[in-house]
């Protein structure tokens, strides 16, 4: 029997799963074996209940098919399926995301959460770090509210837009820290030496005679160390700690130099009197007017400037076969931080007073100290300074930064006796070096640009006459 009603008033359904079942009708023969196959369609307020069922008949092979289509009507409730990524029903979940690091910057290590799940948040407030091969960025709260959990965790590396953390707006539905398990106790230490009851002998039979009691044979004497077997340390006393990315990037960059350019340093000194007696009688009109100390910095760059001009193949570098000239000059200043050393730049060095130049080192200085530095403002640069005379630095070789051609090291004023005018007088003196690439600067220019910088800082009034 094939009973084919057949009615279809399903408009945009979407089947959400399937069910099996054995159904047996009233008017199926015994002889028929009936499987029906039931599909469940759920659509925008409407249900649909279609089943087909298969009639074999026994012995015959005839089969048979029929289908139904029933039970078409609205629902006063359906099941409404919705993707939200970023919020709940209610729109009370955001997420905070990795924010864009710089053009050349494609991922970084999740250092450190500043914040833990329960914690309250204001907008725009950090809630981790992220470190780069660079700088140090803040991931921020795209809004007020509670974070609810961590999706990311410490150590990962992460890309922008990387989700870390879901916010909750309203504070509901925080996901508490779960308690740390319980240590262990530790078991407890067994004694050293069990106290041993001596038992008595048993008295020795008449008749017989008692043997003596046979020694336990005596352990091997220990092996004597050799002399010249090395005595480490126990590995208790070492901590491993990875390296930062920062860290890491350094020593890449400062390897790459070594590997890359045709290192070579030269040597003056400076004898610093003029500068300092320049410092000392303006130091307050200076400060009255800019608002900003006046430092030695600000004299070494200017002087710097001054010799980049004068031989501009030390403001150059190779690029393949080629040398490219730069017409302009950025100096950057090495800076060291408690993360690591950053070198910020001086934009258009050459076109700065002495003011402009000690108001831009005194903000770029500021932000690599809390780690706000960009890395536009460490980007590029023609000529680096490195001062480790603030430090107590004598005399080094400092390592070009690439892809520069060349760089100055500062180091710290000793008053040491000096021949002035045929008399043995004490004068401040400083140790200057100047690291270049050999394969561009030959000793000539090296030496030269150095003697330039001797010159200037000297005297400074060779600034205003161009001399």
């Amino acid at each position: 029997m094939i009973w084919g009603t057949i009615r279809r008033k399903v408009a945009s359904s979407q089947v959400l799963g399937q069910a099996w079942k054995v159904r047996h009708g009233a008017s199926t023969p015994s002889c028929y074996r009936t499987v029906p196959k039931e599909a469940l369609f759920i659509g925008k307020g409407f249900e649909c209940v279609q089943s087909s069922s298969y009639h074999i008949l026994l012995g015959d092979h005839v089969s048979k098919t029929s289908r139904e289509a029933t039970s078409l009507y609205q629902t006063e409730s359906f099941i409404r399926l919705r993707n939200r990524s970023f919020s709940s029903d209610s729109g009370d979940l955001v997420e905070a995301v990795v924010p864009f690091m710089g053009e050349s910057i494609t991922d970084g290590t999740l250092a450190t959460f500043l914040k833990k799940p329960g914690d309250k948040v204001a907008i725009d407030e950090p809630i981790a770090q992220i470190e780069t091969d660079k700088v140090t960025i803040d991931v921020v709260s795209p809004q007020a509210g509670v974070i609810q959990k961590f999706v990311a965790k410490e150590g990962e590396t992460v890309e922008p837009g990387v989700k870390i953390a879901i916010i909750s707006k309203s504070g509901e539905g925080i996901e508490q820290v779960a308690p740390s398990d319980a240590q262990p106790e530790p078991p407890k230490e067994k004694e050293s030496a069990e106290k041993q009851v001596p038992k008595a002998e048993p008295a020795p039979v008449k008749g017989t005679t008692a043997q003596p009691k046979a020694r336990a044979p005596s352990p091997p004497p220990s092996p004597k160390r050799v002399a010249s077997e090395p005595q480490l340390p126990p590995k208790d006393r070492e901590r491993r700690v990875p390296m930062t990315r920062l860290r890491k990037r350094v020593a890449t960059r400062l390897k790459d130099s070594q590997n890359t350019f045709a290192l070579l340093t030269t040597f003056n000194e400076v004898d610093m009197t003029n500068l300092m007696k320049l410092r000392s009688d303006y130091k307050d009109a200076f400060v009255e007017k800019h608002g900003v100390k006046l430092g030695f910095m600000s004299g070494f760059v200017k002087a710097a400037v001054s010799a980049l001009e004068h031989l501009p193949i030390v403001n150059a570098v190779i690029d393949g076969d080629d040398i490219i000239y730069r017409d302009y000059i950025d100096i950057s200043i090495a800076v060291g931080t408690p993360k690591g050393l950053v070198v910020p730049v001086v934009r258009n060095a050459g076109g700065m007073n002495f003011a402009e130049i000690e108001k831009e080192i005194n903000t770029l200085a500021k932000k690599a100290a809390d780690g706000s530095i960009s890395i536009d403002e460490m980007a590029g640069g023609t000529f680096t300074i490195s001062n480790g005379g603030v430090y107590g630095s004598l005399l080094s070789t400092p390592i070009i930064n690439p892809p520069q051609s060349a760089i100055l090291g500062m180091h710290s004023i000793v008053n040491r006796p000096m021949v002035v005018g045929g008399n043995v007088v004490p004068r401040p003196m400083m140790y200057i070096a100047l690291t270049y690439d050999h394969r561009l600067i030959d000793g000539r220019e090296a030496v030269l640009f150095l003697r330039r910088i001797k010159d200037v800082v000297e005297d400074p009034r060779r600034l205003l006459l161009d001399v």
